[in-house]
């Protein structure tokens, strides 16, 4: 292999950092009470002669302690008693501590709320809304169905709906596509169709140019396009026009299902439209289906026409040029690319050396792959998961099973997320070592950290266990597969069924 040479020198590069976020919880300070003393008027002198004071009577002075059964001034009703001094400072101190109370809990809601921790979050706003003082708001729900929509909770997400109606707020469109986005993130297609049918019904829910680019997309995803016809029909007799973000999802599934006819028959209809023109995200969308395709032609041949349209790139679309040539092993083209970033100081991300990385890995090349990762780290980008299973799969490759147990262990030390696919790379690569026994371990604690395994976990493992004749092992592993699949099924059904606390 020829010696590929790239730059990494920093003082070429901007110098971005990205410091790392701190995740701890925010205790705001105790507000600091001011308590005004409110003294009593001085009491007014009178003077009297001496001609004067024989007719009037002296006023009694009360010794300290007695108590006068009445003054004078009672009587007349000239003055009323004051309130004591002592209990107006507890109703203002109760008053502000109730305050302070309810702005540190609804901070603590927005933070969990940004940490993506849906069920803190509610538990959080039950609390908040047993106290004496809270309004329900249509902001907080929104976010609150925002989140458990992207949490993959939409059964979750619409008995907080239906909360929200008992409360007595009105549901706007706003609303309801955040429901209806809630059972798109799951693939439940038919749930969405029928929050899409009940909006349609309310006429102030109507549903609009958000709800059908919501919809189309898990449409598109998964391939049924005839749905796809059927909801552009159904806008059009609403008078409803597709805009820029809607197209480019549905750019995005022709491409990727390989209907490149239709493809550019969408995109030369968003070139002719007034309203719908493309912008540098339909740029990234064409380049990466062509990328991803690896027909390198088609994407250098689209990307100068969007620069003909006056269509400027991103970072993201040179990230894109450099994946794809990195999986076609074209090193020199990949470097111009990177090379051009630093001429037009578009900053290297954290995604541009995963793709290098990458590139690296699959060829098996630790050494540049190792070298790669170590210019990541000395200019300050963060790693996250991505690196660390290109890193796995790049051991892998190489035949270095003793680093690929070294990088699982670092990402453990960087705090790195574990979700599906860097456990997968760990059992591929103990599959690749065929050390099998190993590859069950990792398997058993991917279930213990309540990661599911999903298709690509089982098939891996059911590849492994042919090469070594080990029948009883697929026969069992099919077994837990199918058992999963109904454990889902269930969970799903009762949760549409009962509250779940």
């Amino acid at each position: 292999m020829a010696s590929i040479s790239l730059s990494f020198s920093s003082s070429l590069i901007n110098n971005t950092s990205f410091p790392s976020t701190n995740l701890r919880p925010h205790h705001p300070k105790p507000s600091t009470f001011i308590h005004c003393a409110f003294a009593p008027p001085p009491p007014k002198t009178t003077t009297t002669t001496s001609s004067s004071s024989s007719s009037v009577a002296k006023k009694k002075h009360w010794k300290q302690g007695e108590f006068p059964g009445f003054s004078e001034t009672s009587i007349y009703g000239t003055s009323k008693r004051k309130t004591p001094l002592k209990n107006v400072k507890k109703k203002l101190d109760r008053k502000n501590n109730a305050k302070a109370w309810a702005n540190t809990v609804t901070e603590t809601l927005s933070e969990l709320i940004q940490k993506k921790q849906w069920l803190q979050a509610l538990q959080v706003f039950e609390m908040l809304r047993e106290q004496p003082f809270y309004q329900p708001k249509e902001g907080t729900y929104m976010k609150l169905l925002v989140l458990l929509g992207k949490s993959g909770e939409p059964h979750r997400a619409r008995q907080l709906f239906e909360e929200m109606v008992e409360e007595g707020l009105e549901p706007t469109s706003e609303l309801y596509t955040a429901l209806l986005a809630a059972y798109c993130r799951k693939n439940q297609i038919d749930e969405a169709f029928s929050i899409l049918n009940q909006m349609k019904t309310l006429p102030h829910c109507q549903p609009d140019v958000f709800t059908y680019s919501t919809l189309i997309k898990p449409c598109v995803d998964a391939c049924q396009f005839e749905l796809v016809e059927s909801l552009y029909e159904e806008m059009a007799e609403r008078l409803i026009t597709p805009n820029t973000v809607t197209q480019n999802i549905v750019l995005n599934g022709y491409g990727k299902a390989g209907k490149f006819d239709q493809m550019e028959k969408v995109l030369s209809g968003m070139l002719e439209s007034r309203t719908c023109k493309p912008d540098v995200w339909t740029m990234n969308t064409i380049l990466s289906v062509f990328g991803n395709k690896g027909q390198l032609d088609m994407m250098e041949k689209w990307y100068e026409k969007f620069r003909n349209f006056g269509i400027e790139p991103e970072t993201r679309t040179f990230n894109i040029l450099i994946g794809a040539y990195g999986k076609k092993r074209m090193y020199d083209k990949m470097s111009s690319v990177m090379e051009y970033m630093r001429k037009l100081q578009f900053p290297w991300t954290t995604s541009t050396y995963n793709n290098v990385i990458e590139a690296f890995a699959d060829a098996g090349d630790a050494k540049h792959m190792e070298y790669t990762f170590d210019q990541m780290r000395a200019e300050g980008m963060k790693a996250d998961t991505k690196t660390f299973c290109c890193l796995i799969n790049g051991y892998a490759n190489a035949g270095l099973f003793n680093k690929v147990i070294s990088s699982a262990q670092l990402a453990g030390k960087f705090e790195i997320p574990e979700n599906a696919s860097f456990y997968n790379a760990v059992i591929s690569a103990c599959a690749k070592a065929n050390d099998l026994m190993e590859m069950e371990r990792v398997f058993t604690r991917m279930k213990d950290k309540q990661c599911q395994p999903n298709s690509t976990t089982y098939s891996i493992m059911v590849e492994a266990y042919r090469k070594e004749g080990m029948n009883d092992k697929i026969y069992d592993l099919e077994q837990e597969m199918m058992a999963d699949v109904h454990k889902s099924d269930d969970a799903v059904e009762i949760d549409s069924m009962v509250d779940i606390d």
